[in-house]
């Protein structure tokens, strides 16, 4: 949409331009012989295209810086282990991830969607998880006398939300609204890598950007203002595994658990998918064999017709 705005403004210049340049030319004929020569006049409207051209490319240019600050930095690309067509997630690297989100984004944004159930085989075994669902407390009831309880956590039981409700949210973050993770790397464009380089992309505002109070820089940030700090710190969570807990490390591993979070079946996908590549194949090589068998003989037989007799 931004790239459309851009190149229609373009071509207004454009058309303008194009209007101005008779202009110029009817002006350069009436001048005298003594200014307006063959040659000076044909130099005189090479320098009005050549104006032309410049005034549309830093045209462009503030379009794009314009646009830029308005939508944000385009992220890089970054080579994702579980992006190749046969490639599957790290699990490791989920697990990981698990324990940063559940040590550092937890505190504020929710996974309504994503039960403890769904983390067994995937990241942790049946009893670490139901481990982990025993530490949370839930509320639940009615019980016989009509009141309501709390409990231990359980496999089917989703992860618990930081905030009742929106209003809460907002007020506890100074209007912001955090959102719901479960869903974030599809719901963004470019969802892993704009998470990632978000997550990793605060600096000191340049020189003439001015942040308010309660907001932080982050050029990946829409408008480049963003009221989440900078989470991700160096030996901000100590992993179990021993692994070094950078802060690119943190936001790598984070990633990966909310890329799927969001797209479980991936591997599941993938793998389906191959095996219905592979028994088409077959039924490819039968088809064409059985072409080659049956039609053979006459597509190589040769008719005579006798036209006297």
């Amino acid at each position: 949409m931004a790239a459309r705005r851009g190149i229609n403004q373009l071509l207004g210049m454009k058309l303008h331009f194009k209007a101005s340049i008779p202009l110029m030319s009817s002006f350069l004929t009436k001048q005298s012989p003594e200014v307006a020569g063959p040659a000076s006049s044909k130099s005189l409207r090479a320098l009005v295209l050549l104006g032309a051209g410049v005034s549309g490319v830093l045209s462009f240019a503030t379009i794009a810086s314009a646009d830029e600050a308005e939508h944000g930095l385009a992220c890089p690309s970054y080579p994702w282990p579980h992006k190749g067509i046969l490639s599957s997630y790290d699990h490791a690297s989920i697990r990981r991830g698990h324990q940063v989100y559940q040590q550092v984004c937890a505190s504020c944004h929710s996974m309504s969607l994503i039960s403890y159930r769904d983390l067994v085989g995937v990241a942790y075994t049946e009893e670490e998880a139901k481990a982990l669902a025993a530490e949370i407390e839930v509320v639940d009831g009615p019980n016989d006398e009509g009141e309501m309880f709390t409990r231990p956590g359980k496999l089917s039981d989703r992860f618990p939300k930081p905030y009742d409700n929106e209003q809460a949210a907002r007020f506890a973050n100074g209007g912001a609204y955090p959102p719901d993770l479960s869903l974030i790397t599809k719901a963004r464009h470019n969802g892993q890598n704009y998470v990632f380089a978000l997550l990793t992309g605060y600096r000191d505002p340049p020189a003439g950007i001015s942040i308010r109070d309660g907001l932080h820089y982050n050029p990946y940030f829409p408008g480049g203002a963003i009221a989440m700090p900078q989470m991700l710190i160096d030996g901000a969570v100590e992993y179990e595994d021993g692994t070094p807990a950078t802060e690119a490390q943190m936001g790598k591993d984070v990633v990966s658990f909310l890329t799927w979070a969001a797209e479980p079946e991936m591997e599941e996908r993938k793998l389906m998918g191959f095996k219905w590549i592979f028994v088409l194949s077959l039924a490819l090589l039968q088809a064409a064999y059985y072409r080659r068998l049956k039609w053979s003989i006459y597509k190589s037989r040769k008719l005579v017709l006798d036209v006297v007799n």
